[in-house]
């Protein structure tokens, strides 16, 4: 039971390190991220509420007080990461963190149900 616990909390908090990155990036560099946005063709004006749901998802993975809210954390992260992924490929950058982002977000999430089970 110790493995999928290690493994749980590994995959949580590098996730959790990820989607903090890029809320910071968001804050710090808004012009340049708000760039991004405009070379890709998206509205720039969900730049800021972006980067603060990323860090409500993250207190949410955090937590895991709320079971619905908590799902709807894991969701809208993983919509997130797979959108960042087509935006990185179409914008030829590379796409080898949002690959990690999403393989340690299932993880977390399937191990999450097995160590962590928020029906009790």
């Amino acid at each position: 039971m110790k493995v999928p616990r290690i493994i749980y909390w590994i995959t949580t908090i590098g996730i959790c390190a990820i989607m903090l990155y890029s809320a910071q990036m968001y804050f710090r560099n808004t012009e340049m991220v708000e760039g991004f946005f405009k070379a890709l063709d998206y509205p720039i004006y969900v730049v800021v509420p972006l980067a603060v749901l990323k860090i409500c998802a993250i207190l949410m993975l955090l937590w895991r007080g709320i079971p619905w809210l908590t799902e709807w954390a894991y969701a809208g992260i993983f919509f997130d990461v797979v959108l960042a992924a087509a935006a990185h490929y179409k914008a030829d950058h590379d796409i080898t963190l949002t690959l990690v982002a999403l393989v340690l977000l299932l993880a977390s999430y399937f191990f999450g149900k097995e160590v962590r089970p928020m029906y009790r």
